[in-house]
C-alpha cells in the first residue's frame, strides 16, 4: 500500500477531543472481530422482510432516489452491452473526460487525468482512506460508512461535532483541538470526510464555514475528502455552495456519482477528482494501486452510459431539476409533520433527509415507551408501526442523543407510473402515495406522543412489542384515533 504523508505537520499538542466508534462501526477484521453489515442496507432488508409478509411499512430508513431511470440513460446503457472489456483502472477516457467537463461547468477547471473511476462513491472513498495513512477525522454526525471503512482499515475515525444549524462539516475550531489532541496520543490525524451536502442532516454548510473548516484543515496538514453526491440536490439553485477545492484546491479530492441526482444507485458508478500538483499525483497512484486490485475497472457497459450523464445533456439537466424539486417539497413537507408535532427540526437544505430531534418528547418515551436512545426509539416506530428509521447513534451520536434519521425518496410510488406522476406534480405532496405516507407519519406521531393508549391500532401496528431498552415483554393495548 502506498502511503501518502500531507505536505504538513500537525500542531503541537496541548487539547483536543475524540470519541468512540459507533456500533455499526466497531469491530476490525485485522482481529478477528467482523464488521457488521451497513447500518441502512441491514434496516432496509428488515423493512424488506416485512413487506414480504403482507405488513404494512413506511419506508423512511433507505437512502435511496425512488426514481426511475431517465429513457436516455436506459437507450445509452442497451447500446453499449457489447462493452465487454475491462478497460483503464481509472475509467474510460470518455467518461473521464465528461467528469471533468461536469467539474469545470461547476468552477473547478479539471484534467481528464485528474479523474479516477470506480463502482460507485463508496468504493472510491475507501480506496482515498486508505492513502494518507493515519487517523481520520469526521463530522458528528456523518453518514455511517465513513467510520466503518476506517475500523476497516484499521485506522481510528474521530468524532467532531458539527457547528450548530450547519451539516456535513467538523467545527473548525473543535477538529483544530482534536488534531493536537490526536497528535498529543501518538494517533496523528491525516485526512478528514466532509459531505457536502450533508447525510444525515439533509444542511448545506454555509460558504463562511466551509471557508474556515479549510484553513484549519490546512494549517493541521489534513487531506480533505469531501463527498458531494448530493451537490446536485441543493433545494434552492440559486443559494451559495463552496467547495473546499475551490478554498483549498491543492489538498481536496471529491467524489461524486449518480446515484442520488439521477437515481441510479443499482448501476454503482463514482468518479473522483484528484487535486493538481504532488499531493494530487500520490493520492491517484495510490487510489489506482487499490482500485487495481479491489475492483480492477467500473462497469464498461455503465461506463459509456454514465459519460452521457455526466456530459448534462438537456434531458438530463430537465430530470435533475425535477427531481431537486421534488425531494424539496416531500422533505419539506415530513419536516413540516414533525415540527407540528413538537419535534425540533432542522429545515432540509438538501437531498431527501429530515433530521427531527425528539429531545421535548424525552421524558414521554422514558416514562411511557420504556426508550432512552436513537436505538430504541428506531426499534419502536419499526415494530410497533412499521415506520422505518435510522438511529442517529447509526451516523457517531451519542446513544442518548434521540435523533432519527427520516429518508423521504422511497414515499413516491412503487412503480415507475406514481413515480413519474410524483416528478411530474406541481404539489407531488397532494398525490395518494406521498399523502397517504403523510398522514400516517402525522398518525404515527400523535399516537406515539399520546399520555394514554386508545382503543383502536393504527394499520399494521402490532399488539406486542419488545422494549430493548428495559429488555422487557410489553403488551400494548390497541391505539389511535377513530
Amino acid at each position: 500500500m502506498t502511503t501518502v504523508v500531507p505536505p504538513a505537520s500537525p500542531p503541537p499538542a496541548d487539547a483536543g477531543v475524540s470519541a468512540p466508534v459507533p456500533q455499526a462501526a466497531r469491530g476490525r477484521c485485522l482481529t478477528g472481530r467482523m464488521i457488521p453489515v451497513s447500518a441502512t442496507l441491514a434496516a432496509n432488508e428488515a423493512l424488506a422482510v416485512r413487506r414480504a409478509r403482507g405488513q404494512p411499512v413506511l419506508p423512511l430508513v433507505f437512502g435511496e432516489a425512488g426514481l426511475p431511470v431517465h429513457p436516455v440513460l436506459r437507450d445509452a446503457l442497451a447500446a453499449a452491452t457489447a462493452a465487454n472489456g475491462y478497460g483503464p483502472v481509472a475509467g474510460h477516457p470518455a467518461l473521464r473526460s465528461a467528469a471533468a467537463g461536469y467539474w469545470a461547468r461547476r468552477g473547478l477547471p479539471t484534467s481528464p487525468g485528474q479523474v479516477v473511476c470506480g463502482p460507485g462513491s463508496k468504493p472510491l472513498l475507501f480506496g482515498l482512506l486508505l492513502a494518507p495513512g493515519g487517523d481520520v477525522a469526521l463530522p458528528r454526525p456523518s453518514w455511517v460508512s465513513y467510520a466503518a471503512q476506517a475500523a476497516l482499515i484499521g485506522i481510528r475515525p474521530h468524532f467532531v461535532p458539527a457547528p450548530a444549524g450547519e451539516g456535513g462539516i467538523p467545527d473548525p475550531d473543535a477538529l483544530a483541538a482534536a488534531a493536537r489532541a490526536a497528535a498529543a496520543a501518538g494517533r496523528p490525524i491525516r485526512s478528514v470526510v466532509v459531505t457536502l451536502p450533508d447525510n444525515p442532516t439533509g444542511r448545506a454548510a454555509s460558504p463562511a464555514m466551509v471557508a474556515a473548516f479549510c484553513e484549519v484543515a490546512a494549517a493541521c496538514g489534513l487531506v480533505i475528502i469531501c463527498d458531494e453526491i448530493y451537490r446536485d440536490l441543493v433545494h434552492d439553485p440559486a443559494a451559495p455552495f463552496l467547495s473546499p477545492a475551490q478554498v483549498a484546491p491543492e489538498r481536496t479530492v471529491i467524489t461524486t456519482g449518480a446515484s442520488k441526482n439521477l437515481a441510479l444507485g443499482g448501476w454503482r458508478i463514482g468518479v473522483a477528482r484528484m487535486p493538481a500538483g504532488p499531493l494530487g499525483r500520490r493520492l491517484r497512484k495510490a487510489l489506482l494501486g487499490a482500485g487495481s486490485e479491489i475492483w480492477s475497472a467500473p462497469s464498461a457497459p455503465v461506463q459509456h452510459a454514465a459519460a452521457l450523464a455526466f456530459a448534462e445533456p438537456p434531458p438530463i439537466c430537465q430530470r435533475i431539476a425535477a427531481s431537486r424539486a421534488l425531494h424539496a417539497q416531500v422533505a419539506a413537507a415530513v419536516a413540516a409533520v414533525c415540527a407540528a408535532a413538537g419535534l425540533i427540526v432542522p429545515p432540509p437544505q438538501a437531498g431527501f433527509y429530515v433530521y427531527p430531534d425528539f429531545e421535548p418528547w424525552r421524558g414521554h418515551l422514558r416514562d411511557h415507551h420504556q426508550v432512552t436512545t436513537s436505538a430504541g426509539l428506531a426499534r419502536l416506530l419499526l415494530h410497533r408501526y412499521g415506520a422505518a428509521t435510522l438511529a442517529g447513534s447509526a451516523f457517531g451520536e451519542p446513544p442518548e442523543a434521540l435523533r432519527l434519521r427520516l429518508a423521504t425518496a422511497l414515499l413516491y410510488g412503487d412503480n415507475a407510473e406514481q413515480q413519474e406522476a410524483a416528478l411530474a406534480a406541481a404539489d407531488p405532496t397532494t398525490l395518494p402515495p406521498i399523502a397517504a405516507a403523510l398522514t400516517r407519519l402525522s398518525q404515527i406521531l400523535t399516537d406515539l406522543a399520546s399520555p394514554a393508549p386508545t382503543r383502536r391500532r393504527l394499520p399494521g401496528q402490532a399488539r406486542r412489542t419488545v422494549s430493548r431498552d428495559s429488555g422487557k415483554r410489553q403488551t400494548k393495548p390497541a391505539l389511535l384515533p377513530s
